[in-house]
């Protein structure tokens, strides 16, 4: 399982790298809050569209290149991103990166579920590496473009390159043991499938969305610097990381339709909160609340999806991993058109 963890972290990173490098493209290279929303929606088209079907070939296939190679693609399309010199090329790359983010998820998810077993603890600390892999990303982001502006991200292309090939020898030593054949077992339940999945597309939504645009809003209406909106930005991703591993735990006490409930009904105190605060010092505790309840269902949607569909586990890693939690990234330009015309923290 430590391979599956350390690899999610390493290919979400990329995920977070694009909203952390956000703001330093609105503010070096003048790209509108569209332009900008823009950008997201250009990494969430690339990961979010081709992972179920991506889904369905590692369910008939081993692939066992396909993980090892989209994490490659995810890291030079998001690392040479901040060297191209066009909107355009950006645009691209990003697009790129988030094919390679899609190539990853399906195969990473059939396999980590193998290893967790029954246990949702285990598949939480598959789903944290993803949530860790975001928070990272702000924090070593962050400090590289300030000091060296948009260009920086080009040092984040050698950690894909390693990592891949850690995962490929790891992938070769299994399938020597001939551990990749799947075990088809139960009846594939579509209608929850699908209503899970129409859940987890509304947390996505705003997870996506506060991921986004929560450090320009501390920086355009709460006043603080840049730095200070990158460390918004990771309070938020570190209540993610927490709230992730807490589910995981509390679905095993509880169950995990309780799980999801909680999660959801706490998300809405604490974004009203994050709404309401006027200071950056307390709204930076109000960003980790946020993210702790916003988070606390994910690792259940990726297990009880895959326990929606037992004998297609790709297919469903494909989307509760990748579609679902993608799709959120398909309103930001919505959201974007707003913060255009009325700012980030709408009246």
């Amino acid at each position: 399982m430590r391979y599956w963890v350390f690899a999610h972290i390493v290919d979400d990173f990329y995920q977070g790298l694009v909203p952390a490098a956000v703001p330093f493209f609105v503010l070096e290279r003048g790209y509108s809050y569209v332009a900008a929303a823009g950008l997201a929606l250009a990494a969430t088209l690339g990961s979010a569209l081709p992972q179920p079907l991506l889904g369905i070939l590692v369910d008939r296939w081993k692939l066992l290149w396909l993980a090892p190679a989209g994490l490659v693609v995810a890291g030079v399309g998001a690392g040479l991103a901040g060297l191209a010199p066009t909107y355009w090329l950006v645009w691209s790359l990003l697009l790129v990166s988030g094919l390679g983010v899609a190539a990853f998820h399906p195969a990473a998810g059939r396999d980590a579920r193998r290893a967790a077993g029954e246990s949702t603890t285990a598949m939480s600390l598959f789903a944290a590496g993803g949530s860790i892999g975001f928070f990272l990303a702000p924090a070593l982001v962050t400090p590289a473009l300030v000091s060296l502006g948009v260009a920086g991200t080009a040092l984040f292309v050698p950690p894909a390159v390693l990592m891949a090939f850690v995962l490929w020898r790891h992938q070769q030593r299994c399938s020597a043991r001939k551990s990749f054949v799947p075990a088809v077992t139960g009846r594939d339940r579509w209608l929850p499938f699908f209503l899970l999945t129409a859940v987890e597309v509304v947390r996505s939504v705003v997870f996506t969305g506060i991921n986004t645009f929560l450090a320009l809003y501390f920086i355009v209406y709460l006043g603080a610097g840049r730095f200070l909106g990158g460390v918004a930005l990771t309070a938020f991703l570190v209540g993610g990381v927490l709230g992730t591993l807490a589910g995981g735990r509390v679905a095993d006490r509880i169950g995990m339709l309780a799980t999801i409930r909680i999660g959801c009904a706490a998300a809405v105190p604490a974004l009203v909160a994050l709404r309401l605060i006027s200071d950056a010092g307390p709204a930076l505790a109000a960003a980790i609340l946020a993210g702790v309840a916003v988070n606390l269902p994910f690792a259940v949607f990726v297990k009880l999806g895959q326990d929606y569909l037992p004998a297609r586990p790709g297919t469903a890693a494909g989307v509760t991993l990748g579609l679902a939690v993608s799709a959120g990234g398909m309103f930001v330009p919505v959201l974007g058109a707003l913060a255009d015309r009325h700012g980030p923290r709408p009246s």
